[in-house]
């Protein structure tokens, strides 16, 4: 063997080893750690965004929750005041019903009594009228008026108008 060549080979190698160490694989080992370092980075923020995000759907679940709530509650005040506004026209409805009827009532008494008049003094008209040519003469009006009419009223109020 040769000795001289081993010793050249180790030089070689001892040479290239602390040229690469020099220049190669300090660069190489401080990408690698600087890449290290960029992964660790960013998985931090990755659980920090993910934590965020965690917070943000919590408070969304709550928000909704909450939205829930008060929309329930809107319906319901919304039926309660449906309900009292239904009560209040139906009870208005009936009041006016009522006093529709009423004037109704008034009104047909006033008609009738109208009519009643009306007839009494088409009676008195009638029999002034029938008296005066049974007896083929001329009576006094306002006198013979009032008897025929008291007779009517007398007739009237003791079991109908009998004409």
């Amino acid at each position: 063997m040769n000795t001289g060549l081993s010793v050249w080979t180790l030089i070689v190698f001892a040479g290239l080893v602390l040229i690469l160490g020099k220049f190669a694989w300090g660069p190489i080992l401080k990408a690698v750690d600087e890449r290290e370092k960029g992964i660790q980075s960013a998985l931090d923020q990755a659980a920090q965004r993910n934590e965020e995000a965690a917070k943000l759907l919590e408070e969304h679940k709550a928000q909704l929750a909450d939205a829930r709530r008060q929309a329930s509650e809107i319906i319901a005040e919304g039926r309660t005041a449906g309900d009292h506004v239904r009560k209040e026209i139906e009870e208005k409805a009936r009041s006016e019903a009522q006093n529709i009827l009423e004037r109704a009532r008034a009104e047909i008494e006033r008609e009738r009594d109208a009519a009643l008049d009306a007839l009494r003094r088409e009676s008195v008209e009638l029999a002034l009228a029938a008296a005066s040519r049974l007896l083929q003469e001329n009576l006094d009006q306002p006198k013979d008026r009032a008897l025929v009419e008291r007779y009517l009223g007398d007739m009237g109020g003791g079991g109908g108008a009998q004409a």
